[in-house]
């Protein structure tokens, strides 16, 4: 029979060396090993912090333990190398706080029970720093400084952090629908966190992917090698992650006073503005309609264009040709440029295509930019494209909410239209039928083709 101290000094080496068997040492009644999922989250998160990468993005429904598993690996981290900065950012300062106690306190804790096991059972060298024990930052022993907490809206100053770990920056569905609101987040994470990380750092980032834009979408997009890990609370086949966390009939309970889009974010990692977007899908096409002889069979080539209201605003101008009551996409001018700039190209591109009537918003600024195109359009030589300005009284919303579905059935884009107009494209993607839209540049002026179309009497003849 094995000597139980044996046993016992071979289960903390185990936990020294292997995440998992450290957090079923530390939370054996959680981190069991009829939770696959967890076990595979530990080992991934080892994996990640012994690996090359510098970015690994963590999407998990609530209450299956990421943060509680976040931070164990905090401490884990700190017990195999005591020199290790570590900080955390949540979404205000008191779950910052509440995190970062819970990582001290952790390292902190006395035995009571003599037969449980403790961090400084596993890792006695690591010790928290005597004065230096605020629950928001503190150190450890033959350290300056090793952990701080913060927030968006907090203080980085002063800590240079090797490891960034992110927990739920976004708590409400507002947010998700609030493009400013991920943007403030975003810049905050690019000015406030990077700047604060050493050479060799390392982000990993723990949250409900709630948005496209949101921060885990970002880093994802800013980092095409970042690593991913997503776990959806009901599978594809009915079955649960983890019947012993959410079972079938709970989720269900949750889910039923929820609206779809929320259920689907929190639960199933589907970002919310995919269910609440606009425009669901978009027609195509990979030439544009021709005779036998291979000529096009454009009734006309038209273009509709919204001058940037603000400096903060795009120009938006769609070159499309007319058949059978459809409109063919040509080419998009979309743009946060000046005007000088804008108005010759805008000029270049209609003679480009043909364009036989240009249709240009006349509010804020719009007159003056339209005559300054058809001036242009003389001086390259043109007669053939005539231009004419108006004033849109129309609500704008009400506008794009209204000719959505004709948007979506009869407009057609050239199949590679996501890589030729990204930011266009972005910005039809995107945009949501409720909550706040950073742009409706490119909405409102697709809106626009779409009216010439729709008002009574069919195509409209300016």
């Amino acid at each position: 029979m094995v000597d139980p101290r044996i046993r016992r000094a071979a289960r903390l080496e185990l936990a020294r060396r292997d995440f998992w068997s450290f957090c079923k040492l530390m939370a054996p009644d959680f981190y069991r090993e009829d939770r696959p999922y967890l076990k595979t989250l530990c080992r991934r998160l080892q994996a990640f912090c012994e690996s090359d990468r510098k970015v690994l993005v963590v999407n998990m429904p609530p209450r299956h333990g990421k943060s509680r598993t976040a931070v164990l690996l905090s401490q884990w981290l700190f017990g195999r190398d005591p020199s290790e900065q570590i900080m955390t950012g949540s979404y205000n300062e008191t779950l910052s706080t509440t995190f970062a106690r819970a990582v001290r306190d952790g390292i902190a804790e006395e035995r009571f029970d003599p037969n449980r096991i403790v961090f400084s059972d596993i890792f006695p060298q690591t010790r928290i720093k005597y004065g230096e024990a605020a629950a928001g930052k503190w150190a450890l022993e033959g350290q300056y400084a090793s952990y701080l907490a913060t927030s968006p809206g907090g203080t980085a100053t002063g800590f240079g952090a090797r490891k960034l770990i992110l927990d739920d920056l976004i708590k409400k569905a507002e947010e998700a629908f609030n493009e400013g609101a991920l943007d403030k987040q975003w810049q905050w994470f690019t000015d406030t966190m990077l700047s604060r990380t050493e050479t060799g750092y390392k982000i990993v980032i723990i949250m409900t992917r709630w948005a496209t834009g949101d921060l885990a979408g970002r880093a994802l997009e800013h980092w095409p090698d970042a690593e991913l890990i997503t776990m959806k609370a009901m599978q594809d086949d009915g079955t649960m992650l983890c019947d012993a966390v959410l079972t079938r009939e709970d989720y269900e309970d949750k889910v039923r006073t929820m609206s779809e889009e929320i259920a689907s974010a929190n639960y199933q990692q589907q970002p919310i503005d995919l269910k609440g977007r606009l425009y669901s899908s978009f027609k195509t096409y990979t030439d544009i309609p021709r005779d036998t002889n291979g000529r096009p069979l454009f009734t006309h080539i038209r273009s509709y264009t919204d001058t940037a209201d603000t400096g903060a605003d795009y120009l938006c101008s769609i070159i499309y040709g007319e058949y059978n009551h459809e409109a063919y996409v040509l080419d998009i001018y979309y743009t946060k440029d000046p005007m000088e700039v804008t108005e010759p190209e805008t000029a270049r591109r209609l003679l480009a295509h043909g364009v036989n009537l240009a249709k240009i918003e006349s509010n804020n600024g719009g007159r003056g930019f339209a005559r300054n195109v058809q001036e242009q359009l003389r001086r390259l030589g043109s007669n053939r494209c005539r231009v004419e300005w108006f004033h849109q009284s129309e609500n704008k919303v009400a506008r794009i909410l209204t000719n959505s579905t004709w948007v979506q059935d009869h407009i057609y884009y050239p199949v590679n239209w996501r890589d030729r107009w990204p930011e266009y494209a972005k910005a039809m993607l995107h945009y949501q039928k409720e909550g706040k839209n950073a742009h409706d540049d490119a909405p409102d002026a697709t809106t626009g083709v779409a009216e010439q179309f729709t008002r009574k009497g069919g195509v409209s003849v300016w």
